[in-house]
């Protein structure tokens, strides 16, 4: 790219219009988050510069403050793209009606873990940065990821009182699959060993595997008659297992 002009801008120097201006627009804003993650990975938040930003893109400074004003501005323009990207489609994904609590807790691996295998750089560099993130984005950050934990657990609340899910503890089942899910971006490596699409496939029946009732001790009907009918199912067992 010229280091003359800012990527986004017409010849004359005005702002692109339109589908091709916005398009461009977010191409340019995506190239620089993936140069600001590896800088921000290699020299840390505090050592690397706006100007090193614009010399990894190959445009000149002043064209760079086009996409963004600060580097705390860019840092948060990722926390933003980590924390409510997955956000929003959880929310979306629970609020289906179309889909059973077993499909539900599917799509939410294939949400986290399609996030970490596509872009494994971003969210290991949010995790080293926690530190150094501003107080305002700190709160902000803490809030979303307080809401994803809120949003999967619902999932497995939901599955839990639909008489899929064993009756466990939402939140601690949520952070089990959440983590499962994050680490991901630790060891899964682009053109490896495994497909992303296999990685998904696996951690969700595992997810599922975890929480869902045997076919033999599923809630048959609705209400507290067929609740109590499955928690008698439940003593039996027990006391089997105790010989009783």
């Amino acid at each position: 790219m010229s280091g003359e002009e800012p990527r986004g801008r017409r010849a004359g120097g005005g702002p692109r219009t339109g589908r091709a201006g916005t398009a461009r627009r977010e191409l340019v804003e995506n190239e620089l988050l993936e140069h600001a993650t590896r800088l921000f990975a290699e020299r840390g938040f505090a050592g690397t510069s706006l100007q090193d930003i614009a010399d990894a893109i190959g445009i000149t400074r002043p064209a760079l403050y086009y996409y963004v004003r600060s580097k705390d501005e860019l840092l948060a323009k990722l926390v933003t793209e980590v924390t409510n990207g997955p956000l929003d489609e959880l929310d979306a994904l629970a609020a289906r009606t179309d889909l059973d609590p077993v499909a539900k807790l599917r799509g939410v691996v294939g949400i986290i873990v399609g996030r970490r295998v596509a872009q494994p750089e971003r969210f290991r560099l949010l995790i080293r940065s926690e530190a150094e993130l501003p107080a305002e984005l700190t709160a902000a950050y803490a809030a979303s990821r307080r809401d994803v934990l809120t949003s999967i657990a619902g999932v497995v609340e939901d599955g839990v009182r639909a008489g899929r899910f064993r009756p466990v503890e939402a939140r601690v089942a949520a952070l089990g699959v959440l983590g499962m899910c994050n680490w991901v971006a630790w060891w899964f490596h682009p053109g490896g060993r495994d497909t992303g699409e296999a990685v998904v496939a696996q951690l969700a029946d595992m997810a599922v595997g975890a929480l869902a009732r045997p076919d033999d001790q599923t809630l048959e009907g609705e209400g507290p008659a067929a609740a109590l009918k499955m928690l008698r199912q439940d003593l039996d067992h027990l006391e089997r297992v105790l010989d009783l």
